[in-house]
């Protein structure tokens, strides 16, 4: 699969329907992986974190997740083909499953939240089935573990904790899950329970999703401008190279 290098992360150069059937592929083949969706803040994340960079390019996908990333490969003369936005695909893969009948376990948000997703989630695709669900209000990760482990297991568990911690969550207890594909998604299931809003499509077409959430939310100010500084930080690597911070 060809890779686009983005300050050192290694995005995978695929389009949603490819991402959609690598991770069929390997659920239906019982590889045991997990997807990655960074973002700008998660790219400057792994700069500053040699551990958790080589956690993310240890994902069997990592997925260009926002327009910044787009736009860094751009810059960088890195070709990737297009957005492949985590909540997005989340849920395409989702339609994939209800086809075939499998298992999902959610896990993340506030208590209430992964269960109301799950509910939603099994009404508009019958035929997936819900393993379970835990909040990510956990302070023992074996917690997270044993709540999956004890449903029976599930072929794919949706791991909604944040950065970095549902990436250090997944490479650090994949192993002991009985489970085959773990999907790092942020805030996806605030989305899937109806408590999160994602921007008209009009935005998300501009790839202007960004500024949509900054007039819903100004207080966002703060993180957006990251982006600005995450661009230069691009065009610095273009034009001198090395790994200046």
């Amino acid at each position: 699969m060809k890779t686009a290098s983005i300050l050192g992360v290694h995005f995978h150069a695929v389009t949603m329907q490819q991402a959609v059937e690598t991770a069929m592929s390997r659920i239906r083949a019982r590889q045991k992986g997990y997807v990655v969706t960074p973002n700008p803040e998660i790219v400057d994340l792994c700069r500053r974190d040699g551990e958790y960079m080589g956690i993310v390019n240890r994902a069997v996908l990592v997925l260009p997740d926002g327009i910044g990333i787009i736009y860094a490969s751009k810059i960088l003369g890195e070709e990737l083909c297009g957005r492949v936005p985590g909540v997005e695909f989340a849920e395409q893969l989702i339609a994939a499953m209800a086809k075939e009948g499998m298992r999902l376990f959610l896990l993340g948000a506030k208590p209430g939240i992964a269960e109301q997703a799950g509910h939603n989630l099994c009404a508009k695709y019958p035929g997936l089935v819900l393993a379970g669900t835990k909040d990510g209000y956990f302070t023992d990760p074996q917690e997270a573990v044993d709540a999956i482990n004890d449903c029976g297991g599930a072929d794919v568990v949706f791991v909604c904790l944040g950065a970095p911690k549902q990436e250090r969550f997944m490479a650090g207890y994949m192993d002991e899950i009985h489970a085959t594909l773990f999907c790092g998604l942020g805030g996806s299931l605030d989305v899937f329970a109806g408590v999160a809003k994602r921007a008209p499509k009009i935005f998300i077409k501009l790839g202007l999703e960004w500024f949509y959430r900054l007039l819903c939310q100004p207080s966002r100010i703060g993180r957006m401008m990251k982006l600005p500084k995450f661009l230069l930080i691009v065009i610095r690597e273009r034009l001198f190279g090395g790994k200046r911070k």
